[in-house]
């Protein structure tokens, strides 16, 4: 692995490149999120990743059930937005840059996921290319900023997996993820609405437009809160909604289902979604928006 930093190549245009500002939303965000017990700490959270406009304040409600006492390595599984990947890669840097500090990989989790020989490589311009995974580094650097230096990062970039690999990939996280010393940041949106996004369900018994993709995006949501990843694909099979990070997320779940099977229900695991958002209300066939859900996972 080469001694090098991936560049914070979206501050300036999805983010504020200053530091300080970059802080001052972040932080503002955070304190209008309430803090919910029964979801704190999280060992897992779902958190969009579009610009921190449209977004930031619905991430804070999972960032805030972030325990930085309890972290010492935050896994992140970001989808592919441009190029064909049927498994997972990694990087080739040793640092991701933000305007706050600089985030050191954990090349020794690098090194038993490479040597497992299931991960490939992601090119420098394919690492820069991508924002699902950079727009979560900046929330890190902050909710964990008690511990800059103390703590690692492990990027994961997820392609188009079948059902099969996404149950082959959980069981190589669940180790991971029954470590409460690990953190999972699992990058997704939620619906994309529009014909710009080729998607236009619409099922008038719901309401207006953006009634019927909130109705649609909870029925997907309830399939992840109840840990049930064949029912969430099924779900995707039956309304082919446009939730980009699915991969990610039915990685997670398989890890969780790995997890249960293997510690025989030992733990209490419980996921919840704790904020709901959409970029704007669509009214006409004209409109389009992207939906947003934060959610934290606590295993006990």
């Amino acid at each position: 692995m080469s001694s090098q930093t991936r560049k914070a190549t979206h501050a300036g245009s999805w983010y504020t490149r200053s530091a300080s500002e970059l802080s001052a939303d972040l932080g503002k965000w955070l304190n209008a999120a309430p803090s919910v017990s029964e979801f704190k700490p999280a060992r897992a959270i779902i958190a969009p990743h579009a610009g921190y406009l449209y977004c930031g304040r619905c991430g804070a409600h999972a960032y805030k059930q972030v325990d930085p006492t309890k972290v010492k390595r935050v896994f992140i599984l970001g989808p592919s937005h441009h190029v064909r990947l049927s498994g997972c890669a990694l990087s080739t840097t040793t640092s991701y840059a933000t305007p706050l500090y600089n985030l050191p990989i954990d090349t020794q989790i690098y090194s038993e996921l490479f040597g497992a020989g299931h991960f490939q490589k992601m090119s420098i311009q394919t690492d820069e290319d991508e924002h699902s995974i950079e727009m979560h580094l900046p929330y890190i650097a902050k909710v964990l900023e008690s511990i800059q230096g103390q703590f690692t990062i492990v990027p994961v970039l997820v392609g188009a997996l079948s059902t099969d690999k996404e149950q082959f990939y959980g069981r190589i996280f669940a180790k991971y993820l029954a470590d409460p010393s690990n953190l999972f940041v699992i990058s997704s949106d939620f619906c994309h609405w529009g014909s710009r996004f080729r998607y236009t369900h619409y099922d008038k018994s719901c309401g207006e437009i953006h009634q019927s993709i909130q109705a649609l995006d909870h029925k997907g949501m309830r399939f992840i809160e109840k840990l049930d990843p064949v029912g969430f694909t099924n779900y995707l099979k039956e309304y082919g909604n446009t939730i980009c990070g699915r991969h990610p997320i039915g990685v997670l779940l398989n890890a969780i289902v790995s997890l249960q099977e293997e510690q025989r229900n030992r733990h209490q695991m419980s996921l919840k979604f704790l904020n709901y958002d959409q970029s704007q209300q669509c009214r006409s066939k004209d409109d389009s928006s992207v939906s947003y859900a934060a959610a934290s996972f606590v295993l006990r």
